[in-house]
């Protein structure tokens, strides 16, 4: 699937919005409640030893999915809170059921492309969240 990723444009979510890559970034499915989502795109950024992939679909004005920090050889990952103002990023409190992290290395530096799977579920208030596939980007 990783390799699929290559053959297909970005997903372009709002019509101002500036794409990082020309490829398409994530395919990742969300199932929360009743409907499935599959508009994720990935990107990263290295912070001093921290490795932050960002797993969303943000629009302009919502945005749902996940930050997954890689620090040590451990990882946490945070739910966005879809509930937010234009422009932030909020986090809400989860119940984690299952998660699962697969990188393509371990060591990693600004301008290295990392490839990854995710495998994430959690219950977010009244429903239970699952977020599954596979992601790639370039690390900022």
């Amino acid at each position: 699937t990783i390799k699929l990723l290559s053959k297909y444009p970005e997903l372009k979510l709002y019509k101002k919005e500036k794409l990082e890559s020309k490829t398409k970034t994530a395919y990742i499915v969300q199932i929360a409640g009743f409907l499935p989502m599959d508009n994720y795109k990935c990107s990263s950024v290295l912070k001093n030893d921290t490795l932050e992939i960002l797993l969303n679909n943000n629009n302009g004005f919502f945005g749902n999915g996940v930050l997954v920090k890689v620090f040590d050889n451990n990882f946490l990952i945070q739910d966005i809170d879809p509930k937010t103002l234009h422009g932030e990023i909020k986090f809400i409190k989860t119940k984690l059921v299952y998660q699962k992290l697969i990188l393509n290395k371990a060591n990693f530096q600004k301008n290295d492309t990392i490839y990854g799977f995710i495998n994430y579920n959690t219950k977010v208030e009244r429903f239970t969240k699952d977020f599954r596939g596979y992601f790639k980007a370039v690390i900022k």
